[in-house]
């Protein structure tokens, strides 16, 4: 019966895998298969089954559960050997994201681990001769195009080099709206959240907005990381989809729809990163993404599944020294990153501020770390 069991979790993790260039499921039958491509998949099967030979029923159901969810429900960590240097082999953690999430991948470092997963570095660089092989414990890393050479080991940072932006703020209403709702820890709070870290000052705060009103109140984060979704399977963190306002248009109920899972927000040593859990881009702009001395608005776009660091601690520290820019519209804010949901804004857009976005965040980070 155990044998039975993890052959019928593996046939279902096959039929689940990511098709190049469609990203849906392949068929689940040999029909409309020519005869070289049937062959070169049943390879592939025989290659999974002996990659997964060692991993325990218990971590293949939450992989299984993490891959037909599509990310809604993560999954606890894959851990599997990494394997030896001769020959030359592409690591696991590689070929499973290859297998389920983005076919067209071509190195590690194109890749990074999600805040909470054991793998470390943007490669996955696993401890102890494994590595996290879980797909929807990654992200790939927004950067250039042009993929790296094969297993050829880049320095950390390469796939993060960010677009150019100028410094840029906002003019905000800072009335909330009437008909906003208190924000109720047990309905936002992470479950796991405990008395010690309640007592603790937030990292940061999280504002959400609808073009120019804010949407209920300032919401605190303690912990490293934080979801912001609008509806989440097994979700903890800041849920959208619970604060209510009258007379939304019709814009802001679409673009609301479109939030889905949202983002993950976390703190990490080398700065903020954002994470996009979503079907759609989002779109992101902070002091420390900026050139200095740029007067052109640039505004990131971050496509599903890709992360980027938006928020540098070091890089914010050199912004303060410099003085405030005489040209932007309203307060300045060296400390803010602005996140917005579906629609960009800037000179590329027809949106200019933000403020004529429909679901956009302010997150606004404290001055020390």
């Amino acid at each position: 019966m155990f044998r039975s069991k993890r052959s019928s979790l593996l046939r279902r993790l096959w039929r689940s895998r990511a098709i190049a260039g469609g990203g849906g499921p392949e068929p689940r039958s040999r029909s409309g298969c020519c005869g070289g491509e049937w062959r070169a998949a049943s390879g592939e099967l025989q290659e999974l089954r002996a990659m997964l030979r060692c991993a325990r029923v218990r971590a293949l159901v939450a992989l299984l559960e993490a891959v037909e969810s599509r990310g809604a429900t993560g999954g606890g960590c894959l851990p599997l050997p990494l394997p030896p240097p001769q020959p030359p082999r592409p690591p696991p953690h590689l070929v499973l994201c290859r297998l389920f999430r983005w076919p067209e991948l071509q190195h590690p470092d194109q890749l990074k681990a999600l805040s909470g997963c054991q793998s470390q570095g943007p490669g996955g660089a696993g401890q102890g001769g494994s590595v996290c092989c879980n797909p929807y414990h990654f992200s790939r890393l927004c950067g250039p195009e042009s993929p790296p050479p094969a297993y050829s080991r880049l320095s950390p940072n390469a796939e993060q080099k960010p677009l150019d932006f100028s410094d840029y703020a906002l003019s905000y209403m800072e009335t909330e709206t009437s008909s906003s709702p208190d924000i109720s820890p047990a309905h936002t709070s992470d479950a796991s959240m405990s008395l010690d870290t309640m007592k603790q000052s937030p990292w940061c705060k999280v504002a959400y907005w609808e073009h120019r009103t804010r949407v209920g109140r300032l919401y605190a984060v303690y912990e490293p990381s934080v979801c912001i979704f609008y509806d989440l399977p097994q979700g903890n963190g800041f849920c959208l989809g619970q604060l209510t306002l009258d007379h939304r248009n019709e814009t802001v109920e679409r673009t609301r729809s479109k939030i889905g899972y949202g983002i993950l927000l976390s703190r990490e040593a080398d700065g903020v990163w954002v994470y996009n859990r979503s079907e759609h881009p989002v779109f992101v702009n902070s002091p420390t993404l900026d050139v200095p001395n740029c007067r052109t608005l640039l505004v990131e776009k971050v496509l599903p599944g890709y992360s980027i660091k938006v928020f540098d601690y070091e890089k914010s520290c050199l912004l303060k020294q410099a003085n405030e820019p005489a040209d932007v519209d309203g307060p300045y804010d060296p400390n803010s990153i602005r996140i917005s949901f579906a629609k960009g804004w800037g000179p590329c857009y027809s949106r200019q501020f933000i403020t004529s976005c429909p679901c956009w965040l302010e997150v606004l980070l404290r001055n020390k770390r």
